[in-house]
């Protein structure tokens, strides 16, 4: 006997579960617009399997089948027919767009869940800004200095 019925139906199932599951699914595919921004749409992808089955038989108890297996030499699995079957389940759910344009790359959250997430998106964009203070200041004491030193 080549295995046990049950094994013949979660090897087919998983074989059909590996054919669906791709990078794809999880990261899109690209689109990229006229201003050449490119932008990728980004899932969460979920799976459940289940596999279960029996073996049955009314009409027979269960003395009388280990009787008979023992008389036979045969195994209970033999002289039962067997009953079947599994389910699979896909969820993908779209979390968020990834946007690259010339100059910068962003990522725009689909929802915001928590303050948090927000908070954590603009800590980039406060940071260019600070930065961007910081040269503004440089450059002012730069030209008051040279300023000075003209004057002088």
């Amino acid at each position: 006997m080549e295995g046990h019925p049950i094994e013949n139906i979660m090897t087919t199932t998983m074989e059909n579960i590996k054919e669906m599951i791709d990078v794809n699914t999880i990261v899109g595919d690209a689109v990229e617009t006229s201003e050449g921004t490119v932008i990728i749409p980004v899932s969460r992808v979920s799976f459940g399997f289940v596999a279960g089955g029996g073996e049955y038989n009314e009409d027979v108890s269960r003395d009388k089948i280990n009787r008979i297996s023992d008389s036979t030499n045969t195994s209970s699995q033999d002289s039962l027919p067997f009953a079947g079957g599994t389910g699979a389940g896909v969820s993908v759910n779209p979390i968020a767009f990834l946007v690259v344009s010339k100059d910068k790359i962003k990522l725009l959250p689909v929802n915001f869940n928590t303050t948090v997430d927000r908070v954590v998106e603009l800590v980039p964009q406060v940071v260019d800004q600070i930065q961007d203070l910081i040269d503004k200041n440089k450059i002012k004491k730069q030209g008051t200095t040279l300023t000075k030193e003209f004057t002088q």
